[in-house]
């Protein structure tokens, strides 16, 4: 390799992309004592909702459904600390969490360009380091491609696949009726406005595109099933972010065309502004451009063949698998691949088709049919251009990567390779990825003896509540939690001193979102990108408890005044005969609900 300098690293698992995918997955296996190199490509972690591309979190539909696990953690920091909502700094929150954590290297701007495989499997991967000009070799018992373009699949020889299926292939009404195409949906460069008080002047560069009306670019204002057949450019604090500003699906081509489909759509981005501010009155006089994102977000490319296929009959049936590890909830959000050139009535920017929400999501889909140690999650996994519509969106793809990243910490643990804990160890799986504090429909959380085995000062339906392995409610009327008020104890004790590891507490993060953000969007996922006058600045969950004190027979042995978790998991190591929790003050809420109190 010439004049530069190589640097060999050896660990039990290397993680390839740091999207929220690959970051989750390469936290979720250190924290459980795996050796991890993490590999990215970009400056920043966070892929597609990173402050280069800016593109918001969403996931499965429904009050609560919304995902919770490392991402909830994520967000959690994010409000805590970044109230305003800026990107840089929740690229910072995603960082800090990475770097804090002893059993991660971290490698930043560097790409992937090789793999070495030996018997099927791969021995080490090679990328190059743009900022200090080095190579960087990464040698691992495992892989895990979170790259959202598959890198490794051309390196290794991994099965993959490219583009839309053929309808008759798995009974789909999605795709193309005979032939199937290397055609994708498209990719978009995103800006972001900010609403002042006073007229500001905007001047376009000589090359960006005209729309001189809204019909360039619009047609008829609904179509039955149509996600949009009008491209809404009334952006504000809670409204369009543009995504329709999209190209590059069409050529058949979507990662080797990358740089010319950007080109391209800049000449789009700075166009849309110009027709939104100088053709016509739109009512943004006052509206300012303040960023516009140079990296296309891009929603697919690639996807890995394993030895299951997701499908558009599985999402519509439910998922119901038996070694479910995530599920989705988002629509088939099928985007046209042609983009801003699909403008006529039959030929529109996205249909929705209806999914049901949740649905799940099958382990089987999450490793290569014919690379034995190599792993995959987020918008590559295993699954048909249909079913990726659906569970492309980041959060649904968080949920993936913590499966993954549990998998992994299982294979180490027991010297295995991806398939065998799909054969041997799928509740063990289930049952840590639940501990992490994941939703799995139609799966509960197994409690520990320690936990049922002790006295408390609860009364029998209450305890009944406490332990029936939910921590998040199915509907407004069923809630799986008990409601205490403040300054309220939780007691566990025992006849004789048992030894204790771990409390685990899971409290209600607010799935109303009401106490979080008065700003609609914000009550999503609290991101922002275009700001009016009418933001406010996002709080911490009135619902989260946040004085926490626990007493081991009757000694001090954690307190924390200031709490903004939803999930905690306590180091309380010691013998004791009493343990008891005390919730002092919220954040705001005259009432705590607690969905989970284990002592493990």
């Amino acid at each position: 390799m010439g004049v530069f300098k190589t640097i060999e690293h050896k660990c039990d698992f290397c993680v390839v992309g740091g999207g929220l995918a690959g970051t989750i997955a390469a936290l979720s296996a250190a924290r459980k004592g795996a050796k991890v190199v993490l590999v990215q490509d970009r400056p920043v972690l966070g892929g597609n909702c990173s402050s280069e591309i800016r593109m918001w979190v969403r996931g499965a539909k429904g009050k609560y459904n919304r995902e919770s696990g490392i991402l909830s953690e994520f967000e959690e920091e994010n409000i805590y600390r970044n109230p305003t909502l800026a990107p840089t700094v929740w690229d910072s929150v995603l960082f800090g969490k990475i770097k804090e954590n002893k059993n991660i290297t971290l490698l930043l701007n560097s790409s992937c360009l090789d793999a070495e495989c030996s018997d099927s499997r791969i021995t080490s991967i090679t990328a190059w380091q743009l900022t200090t000009y080095t190579y960087h070799k990464v040698e691992a018992d495992l892989f895990a491609d979170c790259s959202g373009d598959s890198i490794l699949a051309p390196l290794t020889g991994a099965n993959h696949r490219l583009g839309r299926e053929a309808r008759h292939e798995y009974g789909e009404d999605i795709g193309p009726e005979d032939i199937a195409d290397n055609k994708t949906m498209g990719m978009s460069c995103l800006i972001q406005a900010r609403e002042t008080d006073h007229e500001v002047k905007y001047i376009p560069p000589s090359w960006a595109n005209v729309y001189e009306t809204d019909e360039d670019f619009a047609i008829i204002p609904y179509l039955e099933g149509q996600h949009s057949s009008f491209r809404d450019h009334k952006i504000g604090t809670s409204g369009c972010n543009l995504w329709w500003m999209e190209l590059g699906g069409d050529t058949g081509i979507p990662i080797e065309n990358t740089e010319e489909t950007r080109d391209e759509l800049l000449k789009v981005a700075f166009g849309i502004w110009d027709h939104i501010k100088n053709r016509n009155d739109h009512g943004f006089a006052n509206w300012e451009l303040e960023w516009v994102g140079f990296l296309p977000g891009k929603r697919e490319s690639r996807r890995y063949i394993s030895d299951h296929v997701l499908t558009q009959r599985d999402i519509e049936s439910g998922g119901k698998f038996d070694d479910i590890i995530a599920y989705g909830g988002w629509p088939m959000d099928d985007h046209n691949p042609k983009g801003m050139l699909a403008n006529s009535k039959n030929d529109t920017p996205s249909y929705f088709y209806p999914a049901p929400s949740p649905y799940g999501i099958p382990y089987r889909c999450l490793y290569s049919v014919n690379i034995a140690n190599l792993f995959f999650a987020g918008r590559n996994i295993s699954a048909t251009h249909a079913a990726i519509s659906s569970t492309r969106v980041m959060a649904t793809c968080s949920l993936l990567g913590q499966a993954v990243g549990n998998a992994a910490a299982l294979c180490v643990k027991y010297g295995c390779d991806p398939r065998d804990i799909s054969r041997e160890h799928i509740h063990e799986l289930q049952q840590e990825i639940l501990y992490d504090g994941v939703f799995l429909p139609g799966v509960k959380r197994e409690i520990s003896e320690l936990t049922k085995e002790a006295k408390l000062n609860l009364s029998d339906s209450d305890r009944e509540i406490l332990f029936n392995g939910m921590d998040r409610p199915y509907n407004d009327d069923e809630l799986n939690g008990i409601m205490l008020d403040v300054g309220s104890e939780i007691v566990f004790s025992y006849d004789t001193p048992r030894k204790i590891n771990t409390l685990r507490l899971c409290l209600d993060p607010d799935y109303s979102r009401e106490s979080v953000s008065k700003n609609f969007k914000m009550r999503v996922f609290a991101q922002k990108l275009h700001q009016g006058l009418d933001f406010e600045p996002v709080k911490v969950a009135a619902t989260l408890v946040k004085e926490i004190t626990v007493y081991g027979d009757g000694k001090v042995i954690f307190s924390d005044d200031n709490n903004y978790s939803s999930l905690l998991k306590i180091p309380v190591d010691g013998t004791y005969s009493s343990v008891r929790v005390v919730f002092g003050n919220t954040h705001g809420s005259e009432k705590i609900c607690v969905f989970g109190c284990d002592m493990i």
